[in-house]
């Protein structure tokens, strides 16, 4: 093959359009699959020798050459022509190169089909694992700032309206838990991936006495797949694993949320570090939150990302089409920027500055109102009857300008004589955070407890 043959060349009269050799052309994007292209084409050369197709001199050859050109092609400025098309053939081209025809032979009983499903397999395992380390260095952030938070009370919402009390150390712990399923998720999308595609061929299957097993013994797969036309198809692992990652993003997004609201000057509940906000190029008093808003953002190209995937595959009839050489890009994109956001994210959270005293004075009195009810129900109260009963207390304390602790106990009998002088104590914050010790509450006990489960997942 010349230096500007195509593999795929012999049965075309006329060149190829420039115009469509760029536009055929992956090398710009798919060169990161290099380490991994090569690694396969190791174990495929083994398994050509087993099968009687190579020999262990031919083998060795190949290896010395295949190191060279993983140094050659990885080495820092180097540049890949679009003529290349794509990673494979840019390895291939350069082995053959350097040790002749030989180089040749390395592409037999494979196509670029199954090729490329083994490299996005191999890419994917090694992406997995790295979104998985810095999925425990934000939860270990996140448990840390528990257990220094602790006892810092704050107002808990729901419909961005205040509702109870909770504890700080809950709320942190509540994203560290969140993460816990993303692990889960990722950690499962990569066990229906774990499957040698190498030895699928084209669609049919390779015509050389290949061994499937050995292969995926060397590569570290726990089996090999079972159909060779699904095989070439598959790009489901792919999207497993980006809907994974879009759900993590949905995570960060929904507490990005929350701290650049509490970040404002009506909240006042944190403070970003300098390192993690920017200005404004008009107004010099402003100290914006853009690494969380930017997390947010980076959100939606997450989401982007896995449907532009989606949409490639759901049109594809069986096996393959160059449509799918569009996987790449997305999947790249999506395991950088999430990648980027947990870095951004762990540091934005480690560096802020809370403001315990600001966060406990926000509380709202009626946030103890469901306390009151409940004191009611343990009275015999029916609930319903407790409920409307304390909503008509926290009108007439609204109405009197008085907040539900500034009334007194004749004013809680006005309203039922079911309330005793106890009733009073519900009317404190850390009581109401002392009656939820109940598992996986927001009570003082319960929160170390669920701390130390988070400290058993961190440390086993």
């Amino acid at each position: 093959m010349s230096g500007n043959e195509k593999a795929w060349g012999g049965r075309f009269a006329g060149a190829t359009a420039e115009l469509m050799e760029r536009f055929n052309a992956s090398i710009g994007f798919d060169r990161k699959l290099l380490e991994v292209d090569i690694a396969g084409s190791l174990v495929h050369a083994r398994a050509l020798e087993r099968a009687g197709v190579l020999t262990a001199e031919e083998v060795a050859q190949i290896h010395a050459g295949l190191e060279q050109v993983r140094a050659e092609l990885s080495a820092p400025g180097h540049l890949f022509s679009a003529g290349l098309e794509d990673i494979h053939m840019a390895v291939e081209r350069r082995l053959t190169e350097l040790i002749g025809p030989l180089g040749g032979k390395l592409h037999t009983g494979r196509s670029r089909n199954d090729q490329v499903n083994l490299d996005e397999r191999l890419y994917l395992r090694e992406a997995i694992a790295g979104i998985r380390l810095r999925l425990r260095h934000l939860q270990q952030v996140l448990a840390d700032s528990a257990e220094t938070h602790l006892e810092v009370i704050l107002p808990g919402y729901t419909h961005l309206q205040q509702a109870q009390p909770i504890l700080f150390g809950h709320y942190a712990l509540a994203l560290f838990w969140m993460l816990e399923r993303d692990q889960g998720r990722l950690e499962d999308a990569w066990k229906r991936a774990d499957f040698l595609p190498l030895g699928a061929g084209a669609l049919a299957g390779s015509a050389y006495p290949l061994d499937r097993q050995f292969m995926a013994r060397e590569l570290g797969f726990s089996g090999v797949t079972p159909n060779s036309l699904d095989t070439v198809s598959d790009r489901d692992f792919l999207l497993e694993a980006m809907a994974a990652l879009a759900i993590l993003m949905m995570h960060l997004s929904r507490f990005c949320e929350d701290l650049i609201i509490w970040s404002t000057r009506e909240f006042g509940f944190v403070e970003l570090a300098d390192a993690f906000s920017t200005g404004s190029s008009m107004m010099p008093q402003k100290k914006n939150p853009d690494s969380l808003e930017l997390v947010r953002g980076k959100t939606g190209r997450v989401y982007g990302d896995l449907f532009s995937l989606l949409t490639t595959m759901k049109g594809i009839p069986l096996t393959y089409a160059k449509d799918m050489q569009e996987d790449k890009e997305p999947l790249f994109d999506a395991f950088g920027s999430v990648a980027d956001c947990l870095e951004v994210f762990a540091g934005a959270w480690q560096t802020m500055q809370l403001r315990p005293a600001r966060m406990e004075a926000a509380v709202d009195d009626a946030a103890l109102a469901t306390d009151l009810a409940d004191y009611l129900a343990r009275q015999g109260v029916p609930f319903r009857e407790a409920h409307h009963l304390v909503g008509r207390l926290v009108r007439f304390a609204l109405d009197a300008g008085l907040g539900l602790r500034g009334l007194t106990l004749e004013e809680l009998k006005s309203h039922s004589p079911t309330f005793g002088e106890d009733a009073l104590a519900l009317l404190d914050l850390r009581h109401s955070l002392d009656l939820r010790n109940i598992e996986g509450g927001t009570g003082p006990q319960a929160v170390r407890s669920q701390l130390a489960r988070a400290r058993a997942i961190l440390n086993p």
